[in-house]
């Protein structure tokens, strides 16, 4: 759409919202950002205080500013798979992410907790403290079982078996499953630009079983990521024949041949995401970038001028009509993708805070200058710390402003006389509206 039309897309707000005196209905996500084309909630309209029957939204895109390419066509068999039906598409969508741990490159740190699943109710992804993604050497060592990205270079003769074995943990294995995990395997052979750079690395170990290899993941690409250009081999991944001086290699994931240990890999590697998502990014689509460059007007503008990690989510996560929902319909991996994404996104926020301590202005918090002028001059009782401000939701400086503020409202206007929560219920009628919709 060109942005400097400036064309809205008028909704009748008044049937669009169904009032009822014993029940407060919100209607239907039906209302089209001009920009993005996401669909959104009238409520979720920027300006709440008019009723407006052209409303705009910023969640999604910010008015236009956020300008991410839009996803390829899933291939086939994973269109099938995902929004078709049968026994053998059910199974996957109920199975979509052990499916997805088989084909994972990486492996996931953070420890979840499954005990949450144990009662009656809705399936959640629950992953308390820190979160991060390792993957191991090319080879097994010796006398251990092949896992995650070792499996692509592992006795591909029987690999079908390998994968179903490694990740079964007393999973009933039918004819069913095993034709899924054959036609998964398929696809990424023949489209996922990791899985054919993995292949390099298969082959060459056919030519010579004793050669010093590694492979190194490139961090950084070289074309604009507000524009869709699938991947190439030769810019995702290289082979590196002999010694190889790994801190050189700024943000790149370098596998080594045989080590035995796991390495973390980092989270700006724009490969990151689908190294632990194949059959979310089955092309082995970059996911976030630091580079993307924001889609403003004014050349000329002071700000900031890159897309930051919660926009890159927020706009990858909202629906689209023009766009096929691979991501948003996968079930059980969407939910294990949103926690992923918000670990990721508060490993941003802290790295930011790290980095900017002179910006915050935390010298005074650290107590160096209180330490002076009370004559305490020894440095050894005085360590190098990282202050988290006010501006990191949960922190200690955060929760002492907000109980500050809280108690400012009630100097001013009293002591509150209810405290009133509420939970969705999912028998509200616009949820069963829309996953009708939907189904």
């Amino acid at each position: 759409m060109n942005e400097n039309v400036d064309v809205y897309k008028e909704v009748d707000v008044e049937n669009a919202l169904i009032d009822n005196e014993d029940y407060w209905d919100i209607g239907d996500s039906i209302f089209e950002c001009v920009h993005c084309g996401g669909y959104f909630w009238y409520e979720e309209r920027i300006n709440k205080k008019l009723k407006s029957k052209r409303p705009e939204f910023s969640l999604g895109c910010h008015h236009g500013k956020i300008n991410l390419p839009k996803p390829k066509e899933p291939p086939p068999i994973l269109r099938q798979l995902l929004f078709g039906s049968g026994p053998k598409s059910n199974q996957f969508k109920d199975n979509i992410r052990t499916y997805n741990s088989m084909f994972s490159f990486t492996s996931m740190g953070g420890k979840v907790n499954s005990s949450i699943n144990q009662t009656r109710g809705s399936k959640t992804f629950t992953l308390p403290g820190q979160n991060y993604h390792h993957i191991g050497s090319l080879l097994l060592p010796e006398g251990s079982t092949p896992k995650f990205a070792q499996l692509y270079i592992y006795d591909t003769e029987n690999e079908v078996q390998n994968r179903i074995h490694a990740l079964s943990r007393g999973y009933s294995i039918n004819i069913n499953h095993v034709e899924i995990v054959q036609d998964l395997k398929q696809m990424l052979d023949d489209q996922n630009v990791l899985t054919k750079s993995f292949k390099m690395v298969r082959y060459r170990f056919q030519e010579d079983s004793h050669t010093n290899v590694r492979l190194k993941l490139i961090g950084k690409r070289n074309y604009d990521g507000r524009r869709y250009n699938l991947p190439t081999v030769s810019e995702v991944a290289a082979l590196v024949v002999g010694d190889f001086e790994v801190s050189l290699c700024d943000r790149d994931i370098v596998v080594n041949t045989q080590s035995g240990l796991l390495q973390r890999i980092n989270e700006l590697n724009a490969s990151y995401l689908a190294l632990q998502y194949p059959l979310l990014f089955p092309y082995g689509e970059d996911g976030y970038r630091e580079d993307i460059v924001l889609n403003e007007k004014d050349e000329l503008s002071r700000g900031r001028k890159f897309i930051s990690m919660r926009e890159f989510f927020s706009y990858k996560i909202q629906e689209r009509n023009c766009e096929v929902q691979t991501i948003v319909n996968s079930k059980r991996l969407f939910q294990q993708f949103l926690v992923d994404a918000f670990t990721m996104i508060e490993s941003s926020k802290l790295k930011y805070i790290r980095t900017n301590q002179k910006q915050l202005r935390v010298a005074m918090y650290k107590g160096l200058e209180d330490a002076v002028l009370q004559g305490d001059i020894d440095p050894s009782s005085h360590g190098k710390r990282v202050i988290l401000s006010s501006i990191f939701t949960g922190s200690e400086r955060y929760v002492i402003q907000n109980y500050q503020d809280a108690m400012a409202i009630c100097e001013w206007a009293g002591y509150p006389d209810l405290f009133i929560t509420f939970t969705c219920n999912p028998r509200w009628t616009e949820f069963i509206r829309f996953l009708k919709s939907r189904s």
